[in-house]
């Protein structure tokens, strides 16, 4: 499953390095065939989008595997494989010793006199 992970956290990485890379290669709006001419309106050679090029499919087509790959990446962060466990999962519990089995002893009653006051030395007799 790490193997898996780690291929397509890869394949992700370099979808959206090479998204940057075309995006840095495209031409900006202004920059078309009719703005190397001095006119303003490059967009009416084209007509209103532009032409469609290769560096705009191949933009579009790692935009789609960016986002099958981050799809992928969701799916595999989220299903969860029961796993072994540790080598500690693996131990026993030792067996309890016999006076652990027992109950515990009663706590000791409170004595009678800690129901008086401590210091009567103060009080006043009547």
């Amino acid at each position: 499953m790490n193997t898996l992970f780690l291929v397509v956290v890869v394949v992700q990485v370099l979808a959206a390095l090479a998204i940057i890379g075309l995006v840095l290669l495209q031409h900006g709006k202004g920059a078309d065939m009719g703005a190397a001419f001095g006119s303003g309106a490059s967009g009416s050679l084209f007509g209103a989008t532009g032409s469609s090029n290769f560096l705009s499919k191949s933009t579009a087509v790692a935009a789609g595997i960016f986002f099958v790959a981050t799809l992928a990446l969701t799916f595999i962060g989220n299903h969860h494989v029961a796993q072994s466990g540790g080598v500690m999962d693996n131990l026993q519990a030792p067996a309890a010793a016999p006076a652990q089995q027992a109950a515990p002893a009663a706590a000791p009653a409170a004595p009678a006199d800690a129901a008086k006051p401590a210091d009567q030395s103060n009080q006043i007799p009547k």
